[in-house]
C-alpha cells in the first residue's frame, strides 16, 4: 500500500512514542544520500530546549494523524555534513530541473509513503514549486490538512521528478559527502546548460564549473555572455581553468584569455599543454578587430593536385573538426593559399576527380592585418561562409567563419 504526503505536512506532525503519549514535533527530515538517495532516514524533533533524532527504522508508522514509534531510545542530534536536511538546505532553494533545463525554487516536497509489515517509510517523490505548493506553505498551520488538500485540488499541479532535480552545493567537501554528481548536467545540450548557469549565483557557476567534465565545460563556456565568461576563468583555479580553456578551439580560447587580466590570463596559459598553449598564444599577438584576431586556426589543407579521394581521408583522419567543416582548402607545395572547396561539391563528384576542378570563385582571402570592418564586408558581398587569412607570404594562416561574423554582429 502507498499514499503520500507532503513537507508542509510532515513539519510540525505530532510525535508518539510507543505507549502512544506526544513526544514532540517534527522540525525537520534528512536524506542520506550515500545510504540512500531518496528515503528519508533520519527525523528531527524539537522536544523542549534540544532536539532529538528518529532514525527511519524506529518509525512504526506514518500518517496525516501523526508518527507513531516502536523503538523510542532517540538520540541528540548533531550537525552531520553527510545528511541532506530537507528543511534547511532544499525548500526555498534554487535546484536545476535537468528535464525543463531551468532554475526553479523549491516551495514543497511530496514524499510517498512506502508501508511494510513492519514500518513506513517516506521516500522523496517530487519536489514541488507551482501555485499549490505556494498555497500549501500559506495555509500551513492554519487550515486542516484535509482542507488544504479539498482546495488545492482546483489549482495547477507544478512539479519535478526527484530524479529530475540537479542539487548546486558550493562546498566541494560537502558535494562529496552528499554525492552530489553533474552527470545529469553533461548530457545536457550546452545552450541549454549555459542558460542555467547564467541564472545562478557566481558560487553556484563555480561549483558547476568546478565538477563537469572539461570538454562539456569548454562547450558551455563558448554559449555563455562574454561578461559572465571571464567571471568564471577567474574563479577558479588556474589548472581547471587551463582544462577547460585548452578544449575550446584556439580562436575561442584567444579571444576569452585576451579579455581576462593579464597576470590571470599568463596563470592559465602556464597550465596548459605546450600544444594548447602555442596555438592559443599565436592568435594572442593580433589585434582583435583585425583578421588576424578573428581567425580560427583549426581547419583541413590538401595539395593542390589532391583529388575527391584523397579529401575523404582527410576528413576521416579530422573527425573532431567535421561538425564545423563547410570547406576545405588548397594550398601548393610552399604552402601558399590555392584555393577554397565547398564541402558540399564532393558528394556530386566521382573519387578521382580534382578538388581544384570543384573550387570556389573568385578566389578570396585576406591578410592578418586586414580590419574588421572590411572582413564583414567581404561576407555580405559574397555571402561567404568561411575566408582564408593568408600571412605576408601569402600562406594560409587560419580561417574567418561566419559563425564569427554573426558573434560580432551580435556584440555589436
Amino acid at each position: 500500500m502507498s499514499d503520500h504526503m507532503f513537507f508542509t505536512e510532515l513539519q510540525g506532525l505530532r510525535v508518539y512514542d510507543v505507549k502512544g503519549r506526544k513526544i514532540g514535533r517534527i522540525r525537520d527530515a534528512a536524506v542520506v544520500p550515500l545510504i540512500d538517495p531518496i528515503r528519508v532516514d533520519r527525523y528531527l524533533i524539537g522536544g523542549g530546549w534540544a532536539w532529538l533524532t528518529i532514525r527511519h527504522d524506529q518509525v512504526k508508522s506514518i500518517s496525516l494523524d501523526g508518527i507513531y514509534l516502536r523503538d523510542e531510545n532517540l538520540t541528540p542530534y548533531h550537525r552531520d555534513e553527510y545528511m541532506l536536511r530537507l528543511g534547511r538546505d532544499l525548500l526555498d532553494q534554487q535546484i536545476i530541473d535537468v528535464h525543463g533545463s531551468k532554475v526553479v525554487r523549491v516551495t514543497d516536497i511530496t514524499f510517498t509513503i512506502n508501508k511494510t509489515e513492519t514500518n513506513d517509510e517516506l521516500r522523496l517523490m517530487e519536489v514541488d514549486i507551482g501555485l499549490r505548493s505556494m498555497f500549501r506553505r500559506l495555509v500551513q498551520g492554519v487550515l486542516p490538512y484535509q482542507t488544504t488538500r479539498r482546495l488545492m485540488m482546483s489549482m495547477p499541479l507544478n512539479s519535478i521528478r526527484w530524479d529530475y532535480c540537479n542539487i548546486v552545493e558550493a562546498d566541494p567537501q560537502r558535494r562529496l559527502r552528499l554525492n552530489i554528481s553533474h552527470a545529469m548536467l553533461e548530457k545536457m545540450h550546452p545552450a541549454d546548460l549555459a542558460d542555467i548557469v547564467e541564472e545562478l549565483s557566481a558560487d553556484d557557476r563555480e561549483a558547476i564549473f568546478e565538477t563537469i567534465d572539461s570538454e562539456v565545460a569548454a562547450e558551455t563556456l563558448s554559449e555563455i555572455e562574454p561578461e559572465i565568461q571571464t567571471r568564471i576563468l577567474e574563479s577558479l583555479d588556474a589548472d581547471k581553468a587551463a582544462d577547460i580553456v585548452g578544449e575550446m578551439s584556439p580562436h575561442e580560447a584567444a579571444d576569452l584569455l585576451g579579455e581576462l587580466e593579464e597576470s590571470t590570463s599568463e596563470e592559465i596559459l602556464e597550465e596548459m599543454e605546450s600544444e594548447d598553449k602555442s596555438d592559443v598564444q599565436e592568435l594572442l599577438e593580433f589585434e582583435d578587430d583585425t583578421a588576424g584576431g578573428m581567425m580560427n586556426t583549426e581547419y583541413i589543407t590538401l595539395h593542390e593536385n589532391a583529388n575527391v579521394a584523397d579529401a575523404i581521408e582527410a576528413m576521416k583522419g579530422n573527425e573532431e573538426l567535421l561538425e564545423n567543416l563547410n570547406t576545405l582548402f588548397l594550398v601548393d607545395l610552399d604552402e601558399k593559399y590555392v584555393a577554397s572547396v565547398p564541402l558540399a561539391r564532393l558528394f556530386a563528384a566521382a573519387g578521382s576527380a580534382q578538388l581544384r576542378e570543384l573550387r570556389s570563385e573568385p578566389t578570396l582571402s585576406v591578410t592578418v592585418d586586414e580590419k574588421q570592418d572590411e572582413v564583414t564586408e567581404l561576407f555580405d558581398k559574397y555571402n561567404l561562409l568561411t575566408l582564408p587569412v593568408v600571412d605576408d607570404e601569402g600562406k594560409l594562416s587560419g580561417v574567418i567563419t561566419v559563425d564569427d561574423i554573426i558573434t560580432i554582429l551580435r556584440q555589436q
